[in-house]
């Protein structure tokens, strides 16, 4: 996965991102310091053309305002590789819907907590606010049905990540738990999943996305005393990252 970094600093993506509000600032950091540029236009009328010039595209729906949700609908029309991040489907009807409407643009990769995808296979009843009641595993089986209706590679986050495209499953162990601390850290691994994305294939974009955060994530904990720093160093680790950082992070599940 060290190309997929590489590709990255060398290519500097443009990201667009319609994202929650309580995330924005901590989102475009995390784009900065790993190298992309991120954009967060999410203004209807804009956003669909932007989205024509953007390299990826991040849909998060945390916090879908009747502008963003218009502006989703906008920019998903657009020719350009996306995510979509289901904050808090099953829980809230409208966001529930509007996820399962945009489904059927066929995002690049669908990347949510075991409690989303869950729900988005419709195998599940959701979380308790954003927070999953489920753990990876017991939404693997339903992540690789979901890719394979979708068509779409689905990255469950969790103790243990999984990326998979309905055939092959990827796994990605480590992680601090301090990421669950931190309002934003989610939501911010589905932009870089986006930024990845734009310079390769979906399946190695998200699991290369994924193994970055489990490093840095790791290295930024190792120095901290508590959330508010860990935040602070999550980015410096990131930005301090090197492809070959990433070596020996993603193991091969197998074939279905």
């Amino acid at each position: 996965m060290d190309h997929v970094l590489r590709g990255l600093r060398e290519q500097r993506p443009l990201v667009q991102c319609i994202t929650n509000s309580v995330v924005t600032n901590f989102t475009a950091n995390v784009l900065l310091s790993a190298g992309a540029s991120p954009a967060m236009s999410d203004v209807p009328g804009e956003a669909g053309p932007f989205a024509e010039i953007a390299d990826a595209l991040l849909v998060n729906l945390g916090t879908p305002t009747s502008e963003q949700r218009d502006a989703a609908r906008e920019a998903v029309r657009a020719d350009v590789p996306w995510v979509l991040d289901p904050v808090g489907v099953g829980a809230l009807t409208l966001r529930t819907e509007l996820a399962f409407e945009l489904l059927r643009r066929r995002p690049g990769v669908i990347r949510g907590n075991a409690s989303e995808i869950l729900v988005l296979a419709r195998a599940g009843s959701g979380a308790r606010g954003v927070d999953a009641q489920d753990s990876s595993d017991s939404a693997l089986d339903a992540a690789r049905r979901l890719a394979g209706e979708t068509g779409s590679v689905v990255a469950v986050s969790g103790e243990t990540d999984y990326v998979t495209d309905g055939e092959r499953t990827l796994r990605i162990e480590g992680g601090s738990e301090l990421l669950t601390r931190v309002t934003g850290a989610g939501c911010s691994l589905g932009a870089l999943m986006a930024a990845c994305l734009a310079v390769a294939p979906a399946l190695e974009a998200a699991a290369a996305a994924s193994a970055a955060y489990a490093v840095a994530s790791e290295r930024a904990e190792r120095q901290s005393r508590g959330p508010g720093s860990f935040a602070v160093a999550l980015l410096d680790e990131i930005a301090a990252l090197r492809p070959e950082d990433l070596s020996g992070r993603v193991a091969e599940e197998g074939r279905r």
